[in-house]
């Protein structure tokens, strides 16, 4: 189980949003390589970036400064926001990006998912961010009739490498994750499931590593604010 520090992209700089609301920004860092770096220096193998404007306007903005985050460090760099084309997944990939989360178009066009999968097999990751049970688009700003889990296993057997499951409704606002329902949603599917929004403490990250079926934690705004290191929640991770 590993730890994904979180980097949500906006106008060039690391933000974080309340609820995946736009206009409920708070900017932690004007350095994306910076911060990813820091990142990589207290002990990260894993960064979860999001390209938050990209995701709004459904092709990448944010370019410069995922690529100066790719430049800046080693570490494993998830990327998703605004990827719905193959041509946006091999760009990213041959740019040094090790996996891609396909969101709204995993729901707008699952078929983009299969091809991705059988091009870059385990490089692939389904982002399900859901509303009362029901999978947000768009940045968040679409709620569907698909249900969560239903998505997730129309995936079963393309070779997704990972589903990341976020609660909307918990993200960025420090009230703990949706333990039930990504739990409910893990147990769904034989694809790992990465676990994501609301983690505020290390008791939360204590409580998804007691749940034994995650593959990975990612956090964000807590980080931010300070109320644990990257350092501290991965030796949590690892049962320290």
């Amino acid at each position: 189980m590993y730890l994904l520090p979180a980097i949500d992209l906006k106008d060039g700089c690391c933000v974080r949003l309340k609820q995946g609301d736009m206009n409920q920004t708070t900017v932690f860092n004007t350095s994306p390589a910076g911060q990813a770096k820091a990142f990589a220096q207290d002990g990260a193998e894993w960064i979860h970036v999001i390209d938050l404007d990209g995701a709004f306007a459904g092709k990448p903005v944010n370019t410069k400064a995922v690529e100066a985050i790719l430049a800046a460090t080693d570490v494993k760099i998830e990327l998703g926001g605004g990827v719905r084309s193959i041509e946006t997944v091999r760009f990213w990939l041959k740019r040094g990006v090790s996996r891609v989360i396909l969101g709204t178009a995993a729901l707008r066009d699952p078929e983009l998912v299969r091809t991705a999968c059988r091009e870059f097999p385990d490089r692939i990751a389904v982002g399900i961010d859901a509303k009362d049970g029901f999978v947000a688009v768009e940045g968040w700003a679409e709620t569907s009739t698909v249900k969560d889990v239903d998505l997730a296993r129309s995936f079963e057997s393309a070779g997704v490498g990972a589903i990341i499951y976020t609660n909307v409704a918990r993200d960025g606002i420090l009230q703990g994750p949706d333990l039930q329902s990504t739990e409910n949603l893990a147990r769904s599917v034989s694809i790992p499931v990465i676990i994501s929004g609301g983690i505020a403490s290390l008791n939360d990250i204590k409580a998804c590593r007691k749940a034994k079926i995650f593959a990975g934690v990612i956090a964000g705004r807590a980080i931010y604010e300070g109320r644990f290191t990257v350092s501290e929640a991965i030796s949590v991770l690892k049962g320290g």
